[in-house]
């Protein structure tokens, strides 16, 4: 988010964050390590900070939930449900007992 190269072993979601040769580097081995540190210094901090901008912003976030939620109620059996049938509501908090928790 500030714009810093990273490296990063290619492990986890760090595929899935990184952008190899663009935002940082991801390598497999401690050499490989050492050398993407030394060009790290010549990737473009504003174009990384812009990725992120990009990429993982609350906006873009924001805008990839609701191509998901639109996904999801776009499929079948929902389609064709009465939104009633496929959202439960929600009670108010002061309507829900927890005296079974004390």
């Amino acid at each position: 988010a500030c714009g810093t190269p990273v490296v990063a072993f290619r492990c986890g979601s760090t595929p899935e964050i990184i952008e190899d040769g663009a935002t940082g580097f991801l390598v497999d081995t401690m050499e490989q390590a050492v050398a993407a540190a030394d060009r790290a210094r010549l990737l473009d901090r504003e174009a990384i900070r812009a990725r992120f901008e990009l990429r993982f912003s609350a906006a873009a976030m924001a805008r990839r939930y609701l191509d998901v939620y639109g996904d999801l109620l776009a499929r079948r059996p929902f389609a064709e449900a009465p939104l009633a049938d496929v959202v439960t509501p929600l009670r108010p908090l002061e309507d829900r007992s927890f005296a079974a928790i004390a």
